[in-house]
């Protein structure tokens, strides 16, 4: 079946907001990476051991999400056998101190700094799916 069949590419064409019509013929289309339409939609992945290139990367779109929009909700979802603590506790301390909550979501495994980094969700927003 053509709906079963995996995409060539990690990106797809996106459309700009509002437009009703593809793009003009003198527009190139746009591509995005389908974690940069995650992340426009305010969702971060934390997935693999947690190291320091990792947390640089969740601490920069933590602070970055915090300047556009200190209002605006953001869920991280975790899948992580743990990692190191001082990259752990960068994106730990960075949860706490921006202005939106932090909804945390297990989504395979959680355990060491994984775990550490899941209970670092606002009060109330924590949550995990069956294997967690």
């Amino acid at each position: 079946r053509d709906d079963l069949l995996m995409p060539r590419s990690p990106y797809f064409p996106v459309e700009a907001a509002g437009q009703e019509r593809g793009p003009s013929p003198m527009v190139m289309e746009r591509f995005q990476s389908v974690v940069s339409q995650l992340f426009q939609h305010r969702i971060i992945r934390c997935g693999g051991p947690v190291e320091d290139d990792m947390a640089n990367v969740i601490v920069a779109q933590l602070l970055y999400l915090d300047a556009v929009d200190p209002n605006k909700d953001i869920i991280m979802y975790v899948n992580s056998p743990g990692g190191s603590v001082t990259a752990g506790m960068a994106i730990f301390d960075t949860m706490k101190h921006i202005r939106p909550d932090v909804s945390t979501v297990c989504i395979g495994l959680a355990a060491s700094m994984g775990a550490f980094l899941l209970s670092g969700g606002t009060k109330g927003n924590m949550s995990d799916c069956l294997h967690c």
